[in-house]
């Protein structure tokens, strides 16, 4: 899709320089990574690295043999602060093997009066489900799950605008907006795309506009959300895309660890102008433990949280599809957690049948290293 906004090679050098001079910076009050500027002006900063080695079976440039890749998941830079009163920032880059380009990820001004009334613009994650918007530094598994299909710029994120709330600290949260959505089509109108989501939590609130997928025990979580996104004539026959989706986050702390259920069911209609891979029915289920007991030398004590996820998309119009034809995926795996998700380590084992491409099944193995800070 078009839009994507790369940065250059001395921008991306003159922002990593900024930010170390940032902290660096003689009289500078920090706070972590928060640097006072005057009584009611700040900068934050941080980073973030997600890098794995995979080996998937067949997948080689023979065709027969497993291939083994290291990758550059992402590697981050985090900014963002406040101007002035009800008056904040963030930008976000990221850099992936997939362009070799760092990009811009996020690009927001905020307008955040009270719990009721909050304006974003720029570029951000629409309201969508909470996969999305949790991002992959926030899921309990390692692979951000591929049921999850709403249109995107880069990374889940699009230009836009919305409105969100929230009541009881997060109790009840809204979020609707208008965005670009799908675009490059040649012959479509120029619509925007409506995103809204709502979500109810029974248990402990989930205050601001994003969420995670796990908060290791440190929330009790029962949440119910439900997300839709429309955009008429999006594609070149003057189709409309329309898609829904509800998800359930269960998290609840016991005697013998942290037990998370998630679940989320999706509909894509794009009016038979989509795929076999992005129209049709999706969902997933996972179910984790995080035991309490820790392990390792030192500082390098952590929590094993061994997790279960599977994958199914269900393909719409396709007259020669049947059951074998849709796209399953198993992850078996197990997350050493060291500070919950700013650092973590994941093993696992995949198993993935992309039917109408192959209808036998490929073995994935995989270990991945997410920092933060």
């Amino acid at each position: 899709m078009s839009g994507r906004i790369r940065l250059s090679r001395g921008l991306t050098a003159a922002l990593v320089v900024l930010a170390l001079g940032l902290l660096l910076a003689p009289g500078a009050s920090l706070a972590g990574a928060k640097i006072e500027i005057t009584n009611d002006s700040y900068i934050t900063l941080g980073m973030g690295l997600r890098t794995d080695f995979a080996s998937t079976e067949d997948a080689a440039p023979s065709g027969s043999d497993y291939s083994n890749d290291f990758t550059l998941d992402s590697w981050r830079l985090y900014i963002g602060g406040q101007i002035m009163p009800h008056v904040m920032f963030e930008f976000n880059a990221d850099y992936g093997t997939d362009d070799n380009d760092l990009q811009v990820l996020d690009g927001v001004l905020k307008f955040e009066f009270d719990d009721v009334v909050n304006i974003w613009a720029g570029r951000f994650l629409p309201p969508s489900d909470r996969a999305n918007l949790s991002g992959p530094y926030y899921l309990n598994a390692y692979q951000f799950p591929f049921v999850s299909q709403y249109p995107s710029i880069f990374a889940g994120r699009d230009d836009g605008a919305a409105y969100w709330g929230q009541i009881g600290g997060g109790m009840f949260k809204w979020q609707v907006g208008a965005f670009d959505g799908i675009e490059g089509c040649g012959t479509c109108d120029d619509n925007l795309l409506y995103a809204g989501r709502v979500v109810l939590n029974l248990w402990d609130p989930e205050p601001g506009y994003y969420n995670a997928s796990t908060y290791y025990g440190e929330k009790q979580i029962l949440a119910i959300g439900l997300a839709a996104q429309a955009q008429d004539d999006a594609f070149a026959l003057g189709g409309d895309f329309d898609a829904w989706n509800v998800d359930v986050l269960v998290e609840k702390t016991f005697d013998f660890g942290v037990v998370s259920l998630q679940g989320a069911y999706y509909d894509y209609d794009r009016d038979g102008e989509g795929t076999v891979s992005n129209e049709g029915d999706a969902y997933f289920v996972l179910a984790s433990i995080l035991f309490p007991q820790e392990f390792g030398p030192g500082k390098w004590k952590g929590k094993f949280e061994p997790f279960v996820r599977y994958q199914e998309f269900d393909p719409d119009g396709c007259t020669a599809c049947d059951a074998a034809s849709d796209h399953e995926r198993w992850d078996f795996g197990v997350n050493y957690v060291l500070r919950g998700h700013n650092a973590r380590i994941t093993a696992k084992y995949g198993r993935d049948r992309a039917s109408l491409v192959d209808t036998s099944a490929k073995n994935i193995f995989l270990v991945g290293l997410q920092f933060q800070l």
